[in-house]
C-alpha cells in the first residue's frame, strides 16, 4: 500500500504561482511512476502530469505544456508539481496518483486526497 498526502493548494491570483507537494509513504516510493491530475466541480478527472520513476521521462496536458513542471525527490518520498502563470481554468483539486506511467486514471493504483488550487481572475 501506498500513501498519498498532497499539500500546497491555496488561492492566488492569474498570473501567480504554486508549488504542489505530494508526499508518499508505505511502499517504495522510488519504484513507482507517480502523476498529477486535476478535477474541477461538474467535470471528470484530467491528467495534468507524469513522471517515470527515475524521473528522466515526463508527459504534460497540452493545457499546461510550458507552464507546470513535475519532479519528483526519491530521498524525501515527495512529488511536485510546479505552477506557473496560471489561469482562472485552472482552478481544480488537484490529485497526486502512483503506481503507473500515463495520461489513463486506469494505470494509477493508489490516489491521495487532493489540495484545491484557486485562481481568481
Amino acid at each position: 500500500q501506498v500513501q498519498l498526502v498532497e499539500s500546497g493548494g491555496r488561492l492566488v491570483q492569474a498570473g501567480g504561482s504554486l508549488r504542489l507537494s505530494c508526499a508518499a509513504s508505505g511502499r517504495t516510493f522510488s519504484s513507482y511512476g507517480m502523476g498529477w491530475f486535476r478535477q474541477a466541480p461538474g467535470k471528470e478527472r484530467e491528467f495534468v502530469a507524469t513522471i517515470r520513476w527515475s524521473g528522466i521521462q515526463t508527459i504534460y496536458a497540452d493545457s499546461v505544456k510550458g507552464r507546470f513542471t513535475i519532479s519528483r525527490d526519491n530521498a524525501k518520498n515527495t512529488l511536485y508539481l510546479q505552477m506557473n502563470s496560471l489561469k482562472p481554468e485552472d482552478t481544480a483539486i488537484y490529485i497526486c496518483a502512483a503506481g503507473g506511467f500515463g495520461l489513463s486514471v486506469t494505470e494509477y493504483n493508489y490516489w491521495g486526497q487532493g489540495t484545491q488550487v484557486t485562481v481568481s481572475s
